[in-house]
Order: C-alpha cells, then sequence, then structure tokens
C-alpha cells in the first residue's frame, strides 16, 4: 500500500542523495530554499509541476517516489 508517508520519505531520501544543495535544488526549481527544507523534513509535498521537475533535477524517476 502507498502512503503519503512513504512518498514523502522517498522524496527527502533522494534530495539527500543528491549531490545538490538544497539552495542549488531551489535555485533549478525557482523556488525558495525553505519549500526544499519543507520536504526533506516532510512538512509539505511539492506541487505536481514542481513534483516532476524536481525528478527531472534529481534524476529519479517519479515512479521510483511514488512506489509504482
Amino acid at each position: 500500500m502507498i502512503t503519503l508517508a512513504n512518498i514523502q520519505t522517498r522524496l527527502a531520501e533522494a534530495i539527500l542523495r543528491s549531490e545538490l544543495s538544497q539552495t542549488e535544488i531551489a535555485k533549478r526549481l525557482g523556488v525558495n530554499p525553505s519549500q526544499i527544507s519543507c520536504y526533506v523534513h516532510g512538512k509539505k509535498l511539492p506541487a505536481l509541476d514542481t513534483f516532476a521537475n524536481l525528478c527531472a533535477i534529481l534524476d529519479v524517476d517519479s515512479k521510483d517516489i511514488l512506489g509504482s
């Protein structure tokens, strides 16, 4: 079963595994670095378009994050 907590955990792990700083990720996405911190700490999930762009920046398949 896919849960929101699983998605948040996988997304946070992908961000932390990347060789990019949270500031660099934010710059590439065009968002405030605090947004990336919220994703890492499970406080928020990105909008779908932001999620798609984030996956591209992190070079991860969205299916790996979503567990499908």
